[in-house]
């Protein structure tokens, strides 16, 4: 019975957990996660490979790889110096229009007429990966993050501005969702604090672990 009226029945409806800040569930049709599955294995076999950058000396429990411009803590390059020095693949035309449509949706109408994300980060979290607490700020821009969720479920952090601490809010992100953070919510401390492996809808192209594509602006030249 209790399967037959579980949570996956009630609906998931778009909410602003802060200003700037909106989660819209389901946003990614199955077909659409899939495909976005396919693209992520492309880019692990393509120039520069998944794997963990290091934080104060400690590799990350997520891997990594980028597009655009390639991340480390506290800069971005073209190439990927601290892996294997080849030149990331670039962002393709699809993701900024990918970008644009998430906008539109979290914050309404020609919100993302102007947004060009020239990067992206997709993270790999296997049953164990967890995010701290962090700031996206490595940016000159302040435009939008947007982030979309593929596989397993976690348990999201999203915080305030000004601490990593309370008060924060925790909640759920499923395959195919959106979260966007922008405006005041921008600087805003978020981290992934749990994932559920098992989780992944059996449609999602993944059977394992949770992939999770960020867009941004760099700002950069």
């Amino acid at each position: 019975m209790g399967e037959l009226f579980g949570d996956d029945l009630v609906p998931r409806e778009p909410r602003e957990l802060a200003p700037g800040a909106v989660h819209v569930p389901g946003w990614l049709s199955a077909h659409q996660q899939r495909w976005l599955v396919d693209r992520f294995r492309e880019w692990t076999a393509g120039p520069v490979p998944l794997h963990s950058s290091v934080v104060r000396g400690h590799p990350m429990s997520v891997r990594t790889v980028c597009l655009g411009w390639h991340w480390r803590p506290y800069q971005y390059t073209r190439e990927a110096v601290d892996v294997n020095g080849n030149r990331v693949l670039d962002v393709p035309d699809w993701m900024v229009r990918l970008g644009r449509s998430a906008l539109d949706a979290a914050l309404g109408p020609n919100a993302g007429s102007e947004y060009t994300p020239d990067t992206a980060l997709a993270n790999f979290y296997d049953d164990d990966a967890r995010m701290g607490m962090h700031q996206d700020k490595d940016e000159r821009s302040r435009a939008p993050v947007v982030s979309l969720s593929l596989g397993d479920t976690c348990r999201f952090r999203f915080g305030n501005t000004e601490t990593r601490n309370r008060p924060y809010e925790d909640i759920e992100l499923r395959s195919g969702d959106l979260f966007v953070f922008g405006g005041p919510a921008r600087l805003a401390h978020h981290g992934v604090m749990k994932v559920f492996p098992g989780t992944a809808p059996a449609d999602c192209g993944l059977e394992r672990g949770r992939i999770n594509i960020t867009l941004r602006e760099t700002g950069l030249s």
